[in-house]
């Protein structure tokens, strides 16, 4: 088993890439308000030469009432496609911790179609402790055409969600912190309840990472697994809102689990039902 993830890029690898043709570098910042970080104004301030910024507040679907909720792929590629991006580029995607966001923007250009897409591993925080090069000038962006291919299978709806609950057919990995998990600890969005899906293994996305570097493959194998998890069966991720579930996403495909699929809705749709089933404590 190779040691590192092949989806994820050092910092000495891209700033060697820096200004190379067919090279798109996104940052994907974003925080919950308990961060008390602006990645947008963060982004003006400093961010990777060249880097575009992705706003996951902003390219969702306009008609979903929840949040982060996946764009159509005409809205996506209208989205990338302003921010200079191809689906034939080499993407590079960052947040500031590592893996916070990036994962889940990683995940959407994935299933976009996009196939040399990356995360940068450490994040910009580590990236600009380091003295490596940074820019607060704007970067130029000349409007591209993105050709979205949409693999809809790899996205779970609530009646989906409901129907694999029912049958058990396959299991369920839980991104959340294990205080929201087990319903100890409030959610940050009003009107959702505490606790978790039944049967629904706890695996909080900041366990598969540690200093902002994705943890080696033999590492994250023995966490899913410490989980519950069963690697030779199908899983389905889910977090608060659909972005945090996408560390585990990565972290599965990392490992040659390609039976694997993101419940978009996650916890804010399905703890904010009054007649979907809810767990709390450890079942």
């Amino acid at each position: 088993m190779a040691d590192k993830s092949p989806f994820i890029v050092d910092a000495d690898w891209l700033q060697a890439k820096l200004g190379s043709p067919g090279l798109s570098i996104v940052d994907a910042s974003w925080y919950l308000p308990a961060h008390k970080r602006d990645p947008r104004a963060e982004y003006a301030a400093a961010h990777i030469p060249g880097a575009v910024f992705f706003d996951l507040d902003q390219v969702v679907d306009e008609d979903s009432d929840l949040p982060h909720t996946l764009p159509s792929p005409r809205t996506f590629a209208r989205f990338a496609g302003s921010m200079g991006v191809s689906a034939d580029d080499t993407i590079v995607v960052y947040d500031g911790p590592g893996f916070l966001s990036a994962p889940r923007v990683w995940w959407m250009f994935r299933i976009m179609g996009v196939a040399e897409v990356f995360v940068l591993d450490g994040g910009f925080d580590r990236w600009k402790a380091a003295g490596r090069p940074v820019t607060a000038e704007p970067t130029r962006i000349a409007p591209n055409v993105f050709h979205a291919d949409f693999d809809a299978k790899r996205v779970v709806s609530l009646a989906e969600m409901r129907e694999i609950l029912a049958t058990a057919s396959a299991q369920i990995a839980d991104a959340r912190s294990a205080g929201r998990f087990v319903g100890t600890d409030p959610e940050p969005r009003q009107g959702v309840r505490g606790g978790h899906m039944p049967g629904a293994h706890n695996v909080p996305s900041t366990s598969l990472s540690e200093n902002g570097e994705l943890l080696p493959l033999d590492r994250l194998k023995t966490v899913l697994e410490q989980a519950g998890l069963d690697l030779s069966r199908p899983i389905v991720t889910s977090c608060g809102s659909g972005v945090t579930a996408a560390v585990i996403t990565l972290a599965l495909n990392s490992l040659g689990h390609g039976n694997n699929r993101l419940y978009d809705g996650s916890w804010t749709e399905w703890g904010g039902l009054e007649d979907t089933p809810v767990v709390k404590g450890r079942d």
